[in-house]
C-alpha cells in the first residue's frame, strides 16, 4: 500500500513538473524581456513567478457540522453553506483573482527550457582541459569491502558454493546462510580523465552613450548566455572587460555598473582580450566565447580597421565564435556593425546581432548561440 501511494505521489509531483515547465516556457518572452528573474536567483536555483496554477486546498468544517454526504441538505444545495453567505465588508471586485506561485528552478532545467523555446543545439566541444574530472568505476569484486557495496548475487552464489561442496545444502529446504568467508563486495578504481571547459570573455563599451537601460539589457542577455553554456560545460569561467578610449578588466559588479564620460577605442577592449586568452587559456585546451556589446560608436576609422585586423589574426583564430551584440542607444551611431558585416560577413565564426530594445533579446540570443558552436 506504503509503495503505491508513494508511486502516485510520485506521478503527481511529476505532472505538477510538468504543468510548471509548461507555463514557464509559455511566459519565458516576458521573463527574458521583462528581466524578473535576475533578482530572484540563487546560487544553483532561480525562483520563478508562476501566475494562473490554483493550488488544491481541502477546507475542514467544524465537528458539529456534517461533512460532503452528511447532514441535512438536499441535492444540489452548495457545500459550506447557502450562497451570499458571509460578513465581509466593502463593495464586491468583478475582477479574477491572481494566483501567483514561486517555484524554484535549478539553472539546467532553465537552460533546457531556453534550449527547447529557440531550438538551440547542443555545442560541439572542443580541445580538453587541463582540469580533470574524476569518476569512480566498478571494476570488480573483492572480499572486503563496506556493507552499502555488498555484492548480494555473488555473496549468495558464494555460499551455495560452499554448502553443496560441504554437503550441508537441502535441496527440498534451500535455505542458504553466507558466513563471513562467503561475503563479496563490488571494487572501485577512481578514474581522471580532462573534461571541456570553456572561458566567456565580456567586453562592453562603458562611454557615456551606454546607459543604464542598455546595460540592464547586457545584464539580462548574459544571464541567459550563461545559463546555456553552463549546461554545456562542466567547467565554466567568465572575465569581464570595460573600455572608453582605454580597456581594463573587472569584476562582474563592476562591469556592469561602470559608466565613463570619455571617448570609445574599440580596438583596447580586443587588444586586452588576446592578452587574457594567450597568458591564460591556449586554444587547444579551451573553448572561448567572446562576447563584444557597444551602441556602435568608435573612435576613428582608423581603430575600426585595427580592431579588424585584430579580429582576423588575434581573436577568430583562438574562438569558437566571436559574438558582437549592437544595442541601440539614442546616442550612438550604430555603425560598427556594418562595418564587421562588411569586413568579416562571410566569416561563419563572427555573429552579429542588433539589440534595438528588450524584446529583441530573446532573438538576439538564438542567433548567438543557434549555430551550436
Amino acid at each position: 500500500m506504503l509503495s503505491f501511494v508513494s508511486l502516485r505521489i510520485d506521478q503527481d509531483h511529476s505532472r505538477f513538473k510538468n504543468i510548471v515547465r509548461g507555463k514557464i516556457r509559455q511566459n519565458l518572452r516576458r521573463y527574458v524581456s521583462q528581466g524578473e528573474l535576475m533578482g530572484k536567483q540563487g546560487k544553483d536555483v532561480v525562483s520563478i513567478p508562476i501566475p494562473q496554477i490554483d493550488i488544491p486546498r481541502f477546507r475542514y468544517s467544524d465537528r458539529q457540522q456534517g461533512g460532503v454526504g452528511q447532514g441535512d441538505g438536499d441535492p444540489g444545495d452548495p457545500v459550506g453553506g447557502s450562497e451570499g453567505e458571509g460578513d465581509g465588508q466593502g463593495k464586491a471586485g468583478q475582477d479574477a483573482g491572481q494566483h501567483v506561485l514561486e517555484v524554484d528552478v535549478t539553472l539546467d532545467e532553465l537552460a533546457d527550457i531556453l534550449g527547447e523555446e529557440l531550438a538551440l543545439p547542443n555545442i560541439e566541444n572542443r580541445g580538453k582541459s587541463k582540469l580533470v574530472d574524476q569518476k569512480d568505476r566498478y571494476v570488480g569484486v573483492r572480499r572486503v569491502g563496506p556493507n552499502s557495496l555488498r555484492h548480494f548475487k555473488r555473496t549468495y552464489k558464494q555460499a551455495l558454493k560452499r554448502q553443496i561442496s560441504m554437503g550441508t545444502y537441502n535441496p527440498s529446504r534451500p535455505i542458504v546462510i553466507p558466513t563471513r568467508d562467503d561475503l563479496r563486495f563490488r571494487s572501485w578504481k577512481t578514474e581522471e580523465e580532462p573534461v571541456a571547459n570553456a572561458v566567456i570573455l565580456y567586453m562592453m563599451d562603458v562611454s557615456g552613450s551606454m546607459g543604464d537601460e542598455q546595460k540592464e539589457i547586457v545584464r539580462i542577455e548574459s544571464f541567459w548566455i550563461d545559463a546555456w553554456l553552463k549546461k554545456q560545460y562542466k567547467g565554466l569561467e567568465t572575465r569581464y572587460i570595460i573600455h572608453d578610449a582605454v580597456a581594463r578588466e573587472v569584476d562582474r559588479d563592476t562591469f556592469f555598473r561602470t559608466r565613463e564620460s570619455g571617448g570609445t577605442m574599440i580596438s583596447s577592449a580586443y587588444k586586452l582580450a588576446a592578452q587574457i586568452i594567450d597568458a591564460d587559456y591556449p586554444a587547444s585546451e579551451w573553448n572561448i566565447y567572446p562576447f563584444h556589446f557597444s551602441d556602435g560608436d568608435n573612435w576613428s576609422v582608423d581603430d575600426t580597421l585595427l580592431c579588424i585586423e585584430l579580429l582576423k589574426t588575434k581573436l577568430l583564430p583562438v574562438s569558437n565564435v566571436f559574438c558582437y551584440g549592437q544595442v541601440e542607444s539614442p546616442y550612438g551611431s550604430g555603425q560598427f556593425i556594418k562595418d564587421l558585416r562588411e569586413h568579416l560577413g562571410k566569416n561563419d565564426s563572427v555573429i552579429t546581432s542588433e539589440i534595438r530594445d528588450r524584446d529583441a533579446i530573446i532573438e538576439s540570443i538564438k542567433e548567438f548561440l543557434g549555430k551550436g558552436k
